[in-house]
């Protein structure tokens, strides 16, 4: 295991540019924080096990503070031009430049990501600060010709209120960004529940931004955060809350998704990936090996568009599999700060066990392991969350290939027709990202037709991970049918009004309707 300097395995240095002591409270309405009164939390790195910090989460007295304060702030903040609130924003993206290297530090040390992830995962939140800052001026509506006359029909967007944010673990900061910037451009205020094994990741966050809230006077409860899982049970059956945007396993989605629904509230779900990329005759396989090697190992694994299984033909699937063993013999595992590793640790030993369950259960299926599993220990691995990359020949039937492992296991799948390649990539029950590699245009184009492709994202020549901030991120089926970031996924986060004007002298009733008074 290589090692890299001192600055890449002291985290002191970066905890103490960001704010964070030993022990924190996780309990904050922007600019203030307040003593939690839930139990204590600590967290640990998987990268080398030691302790970052200890947390005091919220109970319910301060959950209901925090909710009160958060209706306050959208009283004011709702009534602030949206253009002005998008340079907040804007400021805010400032703020996260300044902390981008120590930020993507910490976010590689709590999380376990490659210290490039983490850099990139910061920058996604500074593009979704730009994103967020030009849509501010771009809230439109639509015009529409009345059947009446001398009146004119448009409707226009409001912001909801209150909007819950609950992140996963494996994106610690940037989801939140891609909901928060979004949500504060369009007029709403924001109570955001991290993941409580990177909760540190969240605290950073909060100072980060508290001197851009303090400097434009931005109300308390604008930005609010909530550390501990109680307050994610709150927030689902709050009915004060009428958005939630919930990143996690379809099993809590599911449950999210019903409990919110109960009270007539909405939800964005960004639940379980279960990816493919197919690869054709046609395919530049030097694309296609940095393609599926990242999108299979990149993050452990432990990304939602995460690479699950590649479907090869059956004319270059041998070549496919040899090259690919290749790779793997070459990937480096270790401390993801040295930027020598290719591959991080797993976030903890429970993901561990879980990915160790997964390749018995594909070899009780009839799995054929190609490149052998395994965990890691000794020096440098002590943390016991470091495994090895896997690649298991299988069916798509198998009961574990149709389920979603947050690790780096890859599913070598054959296949003989374009028909039958995509019938794979859509046989699972998730539908979140997918890809096709060819230079054949007709194989791309029925990829990308209606008869293709059934996720929510589709690419050619290009992996299933690192989706782009300015497109709405999102997937179908048992993936939630949510959608955020880019494009007009917006749209999510206001409620829509439309307006009718007279501007008569008559009042005519519609169809026509005729009352003689």
């Amino acid at each position: 295991m290589s090692t890299d300097t001192l600055s890449a395995i002291d985290i002191q240095p970066v905890l103490k540019s960001l704010g964070i002591e030993p022990e924190n409270t996780g309990v904050s309405t922007g600019a203030q924080w307040y003593e939690g009164s839930g139990k204590w939390i600590e967290s640990y790195s998987p990268v080398d096990g030691k302790l970052i910090a200890r947390v005091k989460c919220a109970g319910e007295f301060d959950y209901e503070m925090v909710v009160k304060q958060a209706e306050e702030a959208f009283k004011v903040w709702r009534s602030i031009p949206a253009p002005k609130r998008g340079e907040i924003v804007r400021q805010m993206g400032d703020a996260l430049r300044e902390k981008k290297d120590a930020l993507g530090r910490l976010v590689s040390y709590e999380m376990g990501k490659s210290l490039q992830e983490g850099w990139g995962e910061v920058q996604e939140m500074i593009d979704i600060c730009d994103f967020a800052t030009g849509l501010s001026r771009q809230l439109y509506g639509l015009t529409m010709h009345s059947e009446r006359p001398n009146h004119r029909m448009y409707e226009q967007w409001h912001p909801l209120g209150i909007v819950g944010i609950i992140s996963a673990f494996n994106f610690p900061v940037a989801v939140w960004s891609w909901n928060s910037m979004i949500a504060w451009a369009c007029g709403d205020v924001c109570i955001w529940k991290p993941s409580s094994k990177t909760p540190i990741c969240a605290i950073a966050c909060q100072n980060i931004i508290r001197d851009v809230l303090k400097k434009n006077n931005v109300p308390e409860g604008v930005s609010n955060l909530v550390i501990g899982n109680a307050a994610g049970d709150l927030l689902n059956n709050d009915k004060r809350v009428p958005l939630v945007s919930f990143t996690g396993s379809t099993r809590i989605g599911r449950h999210v998704s019903q409990t919110v629904a109960a009270r007539f509230g909405r939800t964005i779900l960004e639940l379980g990936g279960n990816n493919a990329i197919i690869v054709t005759p046609d395919a530049d396989l030097k694309m296609v090996l940095v393609g599926s090697v990242f999108g299979a190992v990149g993050t452990a694994g432990q990304r939602c568009t995460s690479t699950r299984r590649l479907i090869v033909h059956e004319s270059i699937y041998n070549k496919v599999c040899e090259v690919l063993k290749g790779a793997y013999a070459q990937l480096s595992i270790g401390n993801p700060l040295d930027q020598h590793n290719h591959v991080g640790p797993l976030i903890d030993t429970k993901a561990v066990e879980d990915y160790l369950k997964a390749i018995e259960k594909a070899k009780a299926e009839g799995g054929k392991v190609l490149v052998e599993g395994g965990v890691l220990s000794g020096e440098g691995y002590e943390s016991g969350c470091y495994v090895k990359p896997c690649i298991i020949e299988a069916e798509n039937h198998f009961e574990i290939v149709q389920e979603e492992t947050f690790a780096p296991i890859l599913y070598l799948l054959k296949y003989s027709t374009i028909e039958e390649a995509i019938a794979l990539q859509n046989g699972v029950p998730q539908g979140l990202s997918s890809s096709i590699f060819t230079t054949n245009m007709r194989e791309m184009e029925l990829f990308l037709s209606a008869a293709g492709s059934d996720c929510g994202i589709a690419n050619v020549n290009i992996g299933t991970s690192g989706a782009e901030i300015g497109g709405a991120f999102g997937g179908e089926k048992e993936t939630g049918g949510g959608r955020e970031s880019g494009s007009d996924a917006w749209k999510a986060y206001m409620r829509r009004q439309t307006n009718t004007i007279n501007y008569g002298t008559q009042l005519p009733l519609a169809q026509g309707i005729q009352f003689n008074f």
